[in-house]
């Protein structure tokens, strides 16, 4: 049996411009059995600001795993994605679209830029609930996730 005070934590980072949207995902990640520590940026800029650690995110982890909504201000989840698989230091973080589109487009440019999957949010509290639920059962639990380098 492991002591949790040993556990390393789940570094979370979720790209959602919905306030609803996040508060919920925070909430049910919050109370999941895996330990996690979720970081969260509202655009597309905050969030390449925040993978290179760029002012005023200096010193923050990297993420074991990133939650990206492609419809955000200033920066798309598209272009985000993109420079993501592009850099040489973030590219081997998975990244999983969390997206209302559903549109053939969107999940195609998605994969062809490699995104680790592709998820449509349901407009259904419990199901978007579950579909966190989900996410967080398989990508943390289950998939074995790159470690930090």
């Amino acid at each position: 049996m492991s002591d949790l005070s040993t556990v390393r934590r789940v570094e979370i980072l979720l790209i959602e411009d919905s306030p609803s949207d996040a508060d919920l995902a925070i909430e049910v990640l919050g109370q999941g059995k895996i330990l996690n520590n979720l970081h969260f940026v509202e655009d597309g800029v905050e969030a390449i600001k925040f993978l290179r650690k760029k002012a005023p995110y200096l010193g923050v982890p990297r993420p074991d795993l990133i939650l990206l909504d492609l419809h955000l201000p200033k920066k798309s989840g598209i272009e985000v994605l993109e420079e993501i698989k592009t850099d040489p230091k973030l590219k081997l973080i998975p990244v999983v679209i969390l997206s209302t589109s559903a549109a053939p487009d969107d999940i195609f440019k998605s994969y062809s830029l490699h995104a680790n999957c592709y998820i449509t949010k349901p407009v259904d509290f419990v199901q978007f609930t579950k579909v966190v639920r989900l996410l967080e059962e398989f990508w943390l639990a289950v998939v074995k996730l790159p470690v930090n380098y």
